[in-house]
């Protein structure tokens, strides 16, 4: 069964260790995992601990399975994290639908996200969740030592179509 819902602290470490997992994936290519991953893992703690209750996420069979965040509570999605090993399962869709869900129900008008430009799989899933480019930037990372490309999307949120009987399996 999978179960979208409030995480809680005692899940602080489980929740760093998909975290980490999944950013490690995310930043092939564009930095030295490896070398970073200890600040990456401190990163994840520091603002897990201090932000847990206002973190959702989505366990499978009572595991955790990815989470996701709105660090500042407005329309921006500052995190997505799904396990690797159960990205592309649909599991991503769904804490995506419920963080929409919970942007439109609070009076924002547009879910908004961003990434590194180099992250081509966070790009297609949210193009393919009806998301479209809506700003290109450039900035000095100092723990990469470097700019970084990050490209910003946005979905304007409608109306929810739902259709009688319809559920989560």
């Amino acid at each position: 069964m999978i179960t979208v819902r409030v995480a809680r602290e005692n899940e602080i470490l489980a929740l760093t260790a998909v975290g980490l997992d999944a950013w490690e994936r995310a930043v092939s290519g564009l930095a030295d995992a490896g070398a970073m991953r200890r600040i990456a893992e401190l990163s994840f703690l520091s603002f897990l601990r201090s932000q847990w209750f206002a973190v959702s996420l989505i366990e499978t069979g009572g595991v955790v399975a990815g989470w996701a965040a709105r660090e500042d509570n407005d329309g921006s999605i500052s995190d997505l994290w799904i396990a690797p090993a159960l990205q592309r399962s649909g599991l991503g869709s769904l804490l995506l639908a419920d963080l929409e869900r919970a942007i439109k129900e609070e009076g924002f008008e547009a879910a908004m996200v961003k990434t590194h430009a180099q992250n081509s799989q966070a790009i297609g899933f949210f193009r393919k969740h009806g998301y479209s480019v809506s700003s290109l930037s450039t900035a000095y990372a100092p723990k990469l030592d470097r700019d970084v490309e990050s490209i910003g999307m946005t979905k304007i949120l409608e109306e929810p179509v739902f259709h009688k009987g319809q559920e989560w399996f």
